[in-house]
């Protein structure tokens, strides 16, 4: 038997990758309150590269409805602003030398309808990875069989094994995705 060809582990690796991707976006996208975790997906054009808002200042939270940035080298104060202004998060910081004050707006209906569609965008992007490693990992299966490596037989229970990894990593990302709407929602 060729198990040791096929990395199912691998595969499952991948889909949990995609699904711990999306829960750390999930904690980027704000309920209302102040969380350094509103930023950190956010990433900077800085020194000719995009380079993840926690490498260019501190992110702190100076009080529940405001976040601050101490960004650490004076000519990238712009860079922050704009990502922040440019960023689907609907922020405002307001400039003081190198420290960036963000303050966190209540949420209005129309704003917690839009997160709601953000959040679904990112369900999305994880959906298609997912099926991008399921999609890499049945290539790889037909490879193998193709090559007489593996039986035909054994292609099929593998398939099957990757195709029940692919809809369990799905019904996950739903999951969140429906527990972060209602989280979003809640006045």
């Amino acid at each position: 038997m060729a198990e040791h060809e096929f990395d199912i582990d691998d595969i499952e690796r991948r889909m949990k990758g995609a699904a711990s991707v999306l829960k750390s976006e999930f904690g980027g996208l704000r309920t209302g309150r102040a969380s350094t975790s509103l930023l950190e997906p956010l990433t900077v054009d800085a020194y000719g590269a995009q380079m993840p808002m926690s490498q260019v200042g501190t992110i702190s939270v100076p009080e529940p409805r405001m976040l601050s940035v101490q960004v650490w080298d004076n000519s990238l104060v712009s860079a922050v602003d704009k990502a922040i202004r440019n960023s689907s998060l609907g922020l405002n910081p307001i400039v003081e030398g190198s420290l960036l004050r963000i303050p966190i707006p209540e949420l209005n209906e129309e704003r917690r309808t839009e997160l709601t569609k953000v959040a679904s965008q990112y369900a999305e992007q994880a959906r298609v990875a997912v099926r991008n490693v399921r999609r890499d990992g049945m290539d790889k299966l037909k490879h193998l069989e193709k090559d007489s490596h593996m039986s035909q037989d054994e292609e099929k229970l593998w398939s099957e094994e990757v195709q029940k990894l692919t809809n369990d990593t799905i019904s996950v990302i739903d999951e969140a995705l429906s527990l972060k709407e209602q989280e979003i929602m809640q006045v």
